[in-house]
């Protein structure tokens, strides 16, 4: 009986699902009538007009992209329909110029003054004390000298600080020249220096002036001061400076060959003549030292050279073997004043110096020795030039070739930071802008006091 009950209450159940599902169904094709069929759908919003200035996806690469979302952030706008569309921000357009580049470092805007002559530029280094003037000679690999270079091809440093150039000048100069001819040479190639004189003054000019200086055993001023270059005074003064040389014998201080040629009864005949001479010591001889005033003769010139206008080019011009030995003035002191008043030195090398590589072995130097070849070290240090000759041709044309290039070099003016009455060495660094090329200029300098006092 229960379990009739039961079935008889899930028939009705099932039966009431049915007339919910057909009562569902009447209401929706009641709702499908002819009039709501012919309602029309609502209206499609017009696409967004292109904005002017808009760039390509490329430019904008940078923003913040998101998926679905586009870059940048995005201003809600209302269409013409009342619906609402979404418009991207606008992007400037990128520019087409590249973006500014570092300064570079050590570089000059400002041309220098250029229209200056000798004479204009003395007054004003005198003016203005903390002037520097810089001579630059400029060669090829070949040792040609380079021409043609402008102010920008160069850059100066003192004491690895960059400094401006106010003046360049290319305008040659005249010359105060002090010649020193070594008369302590060999007679051989003092016979060659005596025939090379009279071609002196033929690689001068009528605006250069010179003064002659000697030395063997100590400086000697042949011109007793200045002369005009192309003065009839000059052949006489040169002529004078003309020397016999020195006899090089072979030092033998030992054994049969030495002291005494004359001997009798195993004895010498002249004690004067025996060894050790009157000390009577029979075994040893004491060989005299060489004796070549190289130092002297250039601190001679150097003091002559030091009273000349500062509008000339102060060059001292020496024909020697190089041979240092004797002085009493000693390399630092006279390097120092040629580096304070601006003085270059210049020089012929002559004899045994003249040999190929003989210049690199007298760097080395044993103490308290004589210096084979000390010319080397004031060429380098003041900015000049060295030349090696062997013949009689060649030293003449060493004259002149190592005087135009005295006379025409560039001319650098810059300006020091450091004060005039600092007495402390400043080092010149000179650079060219251009690969393969040789800088010939100074290494430094001392403050003057004289201009100084000039000011």
């Amino acid at each position: 009986m229960i379990l009739a009950l039961k079935v008889l209450g899930a028939l009705k159940e099932r039966a009431g699902l049915k007339e919910l599902a057909l009562s569902s169904l009447l209401s929706l094709s009641l709702g499908l009538t002819p009039g709501a069929q012919a309602q029309q759908p609502p209206a499609i919003p017009d696409a967004p007009a292109p904005q002017k200035g808009a760039t390509p996806l490329s430019d904008v690469a940078s923003g913040s992209i998101k998926p679905g979302g586009g870059a940048g952030t995005e201003t809600p706008v209302t269409g013409a329909s009342g619906s609402t569309e979404t418009r991207v921000p606008e992007v400037p357009e990128a520019s087409t110029q590249a973006p500014p580049s570092q300064p570079q470092k050590d570089v000059q805007t400002t041309p220098p003054q250029q229209d200056v002559n000798p004479a204009e530029l003395g007054t004003i280094i005198r003016t203005y004390t903390t002037y520097v003037n810089v001579p630059v000679t400029v060669k090829d690999s070949k040792g040609k000298l380079i021409p043609g270079l402008s102010w920008r091809d160069f850059k100066v440093y003192e004491n690895g600080n960059f400094e401006p150039l106010k003046y360049f000048i290319v305008d040659a100069f005249p010359l105060s020249m002090a010649f020193v001819v070594d008369q302590s040479l060999p007679t051989d190639v003092m016979a060659k220096v005596n025939d090379s004189l009279s071609a002196l003054q033929g690689g001068l000019t009528a605006y250069d002036e010179i003064a002659v200086f000697s030395y063997a055993n100590g400086a000697h001023d042949q011109s007793n001061g200045f002369t005009g270059a192309q003065s009839a005074r000059v052949p006489f003064v040169l002529s004078m400076t003309k020397a016999s040389g020195t006899e090089q014998l072979n030092p033998v201080n030992s054994g049969p060959l030495a002291g005494c040629p004359i001997r009798q009864n195993g004895g010498c005949v002249d004690p004067n003549i025996q060894p050790g001479r009157s000390a009577g010591n029979d075994t040893f001889i004491s060989i005299p030292k060489e004796i070549h005033t190289l130092n002297d003769a250039i601190f001679a010139a150097a003091k002559e050279l030091s009273t000349r206008p500062r509008e000339r080019r102060r060059i001292i011009y020496v024909i020697s073997d190089g041979k240092e030995n004797g002085s009493k003035a000693t390399y630092r002191e006279v390097l120092k004043y040629l580096q304070t008043n601006e003085i270059a030195v210049y020089g012929t090398l002559v004899g045994d110096s003249a040999r190929w590589g003989e210049g690199y072995l007298s760097r080395f130097h044993l103490p308290f020795t004589m210096y084979d070849n000390r010319l080397v070290s004031y060429v380098f240090q003041t900015g000049g030039t060295l030349d090696s000759e062997h013949n009689l041709n060649g030293i003449e044309k060493s004259y002149q070739a190592l005087s135009e290039e005295a006379r025409n070099r560039y001319t650098l003016v810059y300006s020091s930071h450091e004060s005039p009455f600092d007495e402390k060495f400043r080092n010149i660094d000179v650079r060219v802008d251009r690969p393969g090329l040789e800088v010939v200029a100074r290494k430094g300098y001392y403050p003057s006091a004289a201009a100084a006092e000039i000011h």
